[in-house]
């Protein structure tokens, strides 16, 4: 059996970014577990603003491909997202509408998605931890028929969450954190 492997993705480009940062912690969880985990940042796949007319008259972007690939050669998914306005940031709407348009042959479209479980998580400065983006991402994954694991980390006051060396302080956190891993192995391994 090929060894497992996870793809991290955060959903934020701002320096010092708590998600960013709840990405790293995750990554470092799944290598303690003998994963191999591959963190990236969508900076190297930036793509425009999803348009069915430029879609249309130039195809998918390349960096949209790259990513679907990505995402292919991994056995599970983690996404970890800001929450903007109550819902997920334009660039992980703008980087899902993309990668849902790669077909490669002998694929359906959006297959990527289907094909291997999600994990959600979200980091917060508010009480609520970016509940209401996780719910909002969940729906759309759910409507790709992405299987989406029932556990998701919701990280409250995020602001105050990290140590020095950027780990989480909090136990519970921790283990809310390590918990939302085994599941996604868990579901990863089964679904392999």
């Amino acid at each position: 059996m090929a060894a497992l492997k996870i793809l991290v993705i955060p959903g934020s480009l701002r320096t010092g970014s708590h998600n960013s940062k709840l990405a790293a912690q995750a990554a470092y969880e799944l290598a303690l577990g003998g994963i191999d985990a591959t963190r990236l940042s969508l900076a190297d796949y930036a793509l425009p603003i999803y348009d069915g007319d430029l879609q249309a008259k130039s195809g998918v972007p390349k960096n949209a491909v790259n990513l679907k690939r990505m995402m292919a050669a991994h056995h599970g998914i983690l996404i970890v997202t800001p929450e903007y306005n109550s819902s997920i940031p334009p660039l992980v709407k703008n980087m899902i509408d993309w990668v849902s348009r790669v077909q490669d042959p002998h694929e359906v479209r959006g297959q990527v998605f289907r094909m291997r479980p999600f994990a959600i998580a979200a980091a917060s400065e508010g009480r609520l931890g970016g509940t209401r983006a996780l719910a909002a991402l969940r729906l759309i994954l759910s409507a790709l028929q992405a299987t989406v694991i029932p556990n998701q980390l919701a990280l409250s006051f995020a602001d105050q969450a990290y140590d020095d060396m950027d780990r989480l302080k909090n136990t519970a956190d921790s283990e809310a954190l390590k918990a939302l891993v085994r599941q996604l192995i868990d579901v990863s391994q089964r679904m392999m």
